[in-house]
């Protein structure tokens, strides 16, 4: 586990018409302030990553389909520097992950349809404070391949 990443079991409430599927609430114990919340849509197979945030906080859902999420902590006061973290967040597994500023994050449509992300951020969107790299870029030691095993 990656220091300062939380994983949380989110509610959701069904009856015969649907159901609600919840995200964050103002008195969650991990809600810091808003920002905004947006809707990232990825392909299966298409990867979106790696990038940070120096200041931003995210809280990722993913309502629809599923998505392979890879975190990376290079941060120098870390007491998890080096350390990877690999979840599948979905349908099948319906959390919130919150993932602090600095931690290097990216993640992959798996499935056969596409994925709805959802992040319920603590800052607006400010391209000044977010850094990208490549998914293959080799400071990150992660392949995003399909492993057979």
């Amino acid at each position: 586990m990656i220091a300062g990443v939380k994983i949380r079991e989110l509610r959701q409430i069904l009856d015969e018409r649907g159901k609600i599927m919840h995200l964050m609430r103002s008195d969650d114990p991990d809600f810091e302030q808003f920002g905004e919340v947006y809707f990232s849509v990825v392909y299966p197979g298409v990867v979106k990553g790696w990038h940070l945030h120096k200041v931003m906080t995210l809280n990722y859902a993913v309502p629809i389909g599923v998505i392979k999420l890879v975190l990376y902590d290079d941060r120098s006061d870390s007491p998890t520097k080096g350390e990877l973290m690999e979840l599948f967040v979905g349908e099948g597994n319906y959390v919130r992950v919150t993932i602090p500023p600095g931690v290097w994050n990216g993640f992959k449509g798996v499935g056969v349809q596409p994925a709805f992300v959802c992040n319920c951020a603590s800052h607006p969107h400010d391209p000044a404070e977010i850094v990208r790299i490549s998914p293959n870029d080799s400071r990150i030691p992660y392949s995003w391949e399909l492993i057979h095993r």
